[in-house]
């Protein structure tokens, strides 16, 4: 199908740091990012929405997939409406869905996964990065323990296996535990051939200024 949208997905447990790259991704020209998590955390929890939220979330469960898409296919489309979005020129970078199966299937007729960044790192980690982001932001749902190792164990039961859906290809593994320039600087080398694909090979204005990362990250 030529009206899907060209995606990539940004893949790892809680706490593997895809947030942070997600938002840099976003910054660059050419990329337009999509932090379900974010969509989710704007949301009146006074409305009927924000309220189901709430409740799941609070307890470390994912949201029901069917409201998870309406809700994710209603702000795409809003922000392609009014011309923040523009598909015809700019790679979706998604952060945080599909988070099973389920939710990839419903979402097969709109995206199309030309490349999967995968995050790794070991579990105290992730751990550790979430309960220092529960701090640093006030995020209750990711204070405690229970709720944490409940997120956890949620992503290798339901989410790691949307990885077998996709070509083996197109799945690129990074570690996560390198420095987040580091993580950024292979991310961009995936990436670049992806954005040259669309744009012809003179991209220099979209990551010329990311050219130097690998010189300065190793001083």
């Amino acid at each position: 199908m030529t009206d899907r949208y060209r995606t990539i997905l940004l893949f790892g447990a809680p706490g593997s740091g895809k947030g942070t790259q997600g938002k840099i991704l976003g910054t660059i020209p050419g990329f337009y990012h999509s932090a379900t998590g974010d969509i989710f955390r704007t949301l009146d929890l006074k409305s009927e929405m924000g309220r189901k939220f709430s409740e799941y979330a609070g307890r470390g469960e994912l949201v029901p997939d069917e409201f998870t898409i309406k809700l994710w296919k209603q702000y795409i489309k809003g922000v392609e409406l009014i011309n923040q979005f523009h598909p015809e020129t700019e790679l979706l970078v998604l952060d945080g869905i599909p988070r099973n199966v389920t939710q990839a299937k419903l979402l097969a007729d709109t995206i199309d996964v030309v490349a999967i960044i995968y995050l790794r790192a070991d579990r105290a980690k992730m751990v550790e990065r979430l309960r220092r982001r529960a701090l640093k932001e006030n995020r209750f749902d990711d204070a405690s323990d229970q709720v944490i190792n409940k997120r956890m164990e949620v992503f290798g039961r339901e989410t790691r296996p949307v990885l077998e859906l996709y070509p083996k290809d197109v799945v690129h593994r990074i570690d996560a535990t390198m420095s987040q320039i580091r993580v950024l600087s292979e991310i961009i080398r995936i990436l670049v051939p992806l954005k040259e694909a669309i744009d012809g090979p003179d991209i220099s204005e979209a990551v010329g200024a990311l050219d130097a990362v690998p010189v300065a990250v190793g001083k």
